[in-house]
């Protein structure tokens, strides 16, 4: 029997239920907001973007994005449901339309070529290897020709670089996969054209990546 995307699996938005009131004071704690906004320096955003923010979570960068940018199309996408209905709360707060979507990174609800651009932002680490390549195909597939995806994920897992707090939230079978260098294959691989990283910093949780790639103008 197939099995619909309402049944798969999914990793909630902070690993557990429970932990999802903490999950948005967390990221503040751990700077996640100026690294947000580092990324959507790169995005280079001009006026009526369709921009999806894959894996969004309870719709920080989402909402953030409308903020800003608020003649861009702003759609967030994430299979926790409990999740998005935070971030729907989150821009009614706000005073912002965004669209809010549950949808898996790797089959996502929507024609080939919509998006200007796609944002996935600490969530590629999440992802199982088979389902890491998938992703990466359907962010290809949604993407316009020229189009880009702004990225931002755990990199460089080695031990020295993630130090004990971050080996302690972190498993070595999450992070095993997410080598820069791996991450660029794989985009690559997906249709990706100049894939390069960008940036890097150093969180309390480990060294983080900002990365980017271009759907291929061919198309």
């Amino acid at each position: 029997m197939a099995t619909t995307n309402s049944e798969r699996h999914y990793l909630p938005a902070a690993g557990r239920d429970a932990l999802l009131p903490l999950y948005d004071p967390f990221t503040k704690l751990f700077g996640i907001d100026r690294l947000r906004m580092s990324l959507l320096d790169q995005a280079g955003l001009q006026p009526h973007h369709q921009v999806l923010d894959v894996g969004c979570g309870t719709g920080s960068l989402a909402v953030l994005i409308k903020r800003l940018y608020p003649t861009v199309e702003v759609i967030g996408a994430d299979p926790d449901p409990k999740a998005l209905a935070r971030g729907e709360r989150k821009a009614r707060r706000a005073s912002v339309s965004v669209r809010f979507d549950r949808g898996f990174a790797d089959s996502l609800p929507y024609p080939g070529g919509t998006f200007d651009r796609v944002f996935s932002s600490l969530m590629f680490h999440h992802l199982e290897r088979g389902n890491k390549e998938r992703s990466l195909r359907e962010i290809r597939r949604v993407l316009r020709p020229g189009g880009r995806l702004e990225f931002l994920d755990i990199a460089n897992p080695t031990t020295h670089s993630h130090g004990l707090f971050g080996r302690l939230i972190h498993s070595p079978h999450q992070l095993k996969d997410n080598s820069e260098d791996r991450i660029v294959e794989l985009m690559r691989a997906a249709g990706f054209e100049q894939a390069t990283k960008l940036d890097e910093r150093i969180l309390l949780f480990g060294r983080v990546a900002f990365l980017q790639a271009k759907a291929n103008s061919r198309g």
